[in-house]
């Protein structure tokens, strides 16, 4: 994980004077737990999850506030913020502000969509098939969130159907069982930062 990160900072900025990374893939494919860890590596780098974006009204339709809030002021070198959603509260909390970093993780479903795609440094995507992903969602979440797992699945297909991330991703993330695989994407060009495999365990290889 150290090497991607490495590989990371040496990207030229994408957001002002933010290396923007996209996490995107299928809820429930492991977005959060990996940006997490990539995070660690970066030495605490900031995650804005799209959870925190999105609401129950607007699953999707969210790409205004994210632009508003977080795009614009670091575009400009300034910070940044966000007014996280509670959802079971079903309302937004107090803003909450987000400096700008040299690297800053954005993970959720849509983080590759095509109105952030020029801000991004590389785009990220969790390979992990679609109904595996749902299906470790739903158990994830348990029966309470059923009806909400219903309404989302059909919201996610025309969001992708619509506006696919994945033929934009510079990396695919592949989820093996002593740490992660990091292969080259369907919208990656060759270059010195071009990731080849990824474990996080002690016998990493490129």
């Amino acid at each position: 994980m150290r090497d991607l990160a490495a590989r990371l900072r040496r990207l030229p900025p994408s957001l002002g004077p933010v290396r923007l990374i996209g996490v995107d893939g299928h809820a429930g494919s492991g977005k959060s737990t990996f940006a997490g860890r990539l995070a660690a590596a970066l030495d605490g780098a900031p995650v804005l999850h799209l959870d925190d974006i999105a609401s129950h009204e607007q699953l999707f339709a969210w790409t205004d506030r994210l632009l508003t809030q977080v795009i614009g002021p670091l575009a400009r070198g300034e910070s940044g913020y966000y007014t996280p959603y509670d959802w079971r509260a079903r309302a937004f909390a107090a803003p909450r502000p987000l400096p700008a970093a040299p690297v800053m993780l954005l993970e959720g479903v849509g983080a590759g969509r095509r109105e952030l795609r020029p801000h991004l440094a590389r785009l990220l995507w969790m390979e992990l098939p679609r109904e595996e992903s749902w299906a470790r969602g739903r158990l994830r979440d348990g029966a309470e969130q059923r009806e909400f797992w219903d309404g989302w699945v059909e919201a996610e297909r025309a969001h992708f159907a619509a506006d696919p991330s994945y033929p934009h991703a510079d990396l695919l993330v592949t989820q093996t069982p002593v740490g992660y695989e990091v292969l080259p994407g369907p919208g990656s060009t060759p270059g010195p930062d071009q990731t080849v495999t990824l474990s996080d365990g002690p016998s990493a290889m490129w």
